[in-house]
């Protein structure tokens, strides 16, 4: 089983999500969802698994901790990563984050 195949517990998640916002939440699914696709090239895997990454990991340009702009570094890493792999999030991988998205936080919608 692939790291892809699994996500963390969903109260890890769902208290992740509480801090980061509905906007970051709903793109970082949208990643991790068009990664886990069979027709998403390797190259595009690597940088949607990289922007994941760096949102998960603690050393980040701006630390996470700082209120109010703690993850704005990270959303820009994820923004520019979902530009990039635009073409491989279809609507198939919007309605899985969007349904995931408001499982973990009842009150996120994602577009």
């Amino acid at each position: 089983m692939s790291r892809l195949e699994t996500l963390p517990k969903e109260s890890t998640i769902a208290a992740i999500a509480k801090r980061v916002g509905c906007p970051l939440l709903c793109a970082a699914l949208k990643l991790y969802y068009a990664a886990r696709r069979k027709e998403t090239p390797a190259w595009a895997r690597g940088v949607m698994v990289g922007a994941l990454i760096y949102l998960v990991t603690p050393l980040d340009a701006i630390p996470d901790v700082i209120p109010g702009v703690g993850f704005t570094d990270d959303l820009g890493v994820i923004t520019a990563a979902l530009a990039t792999v635009a073409m491989y999030i279809n609507d198939d991988v919007k309605k899985a984050a969007a349904d995931k998205a408001h499982r973990l936080v009842k009150v996120c919608v994602c577009d």
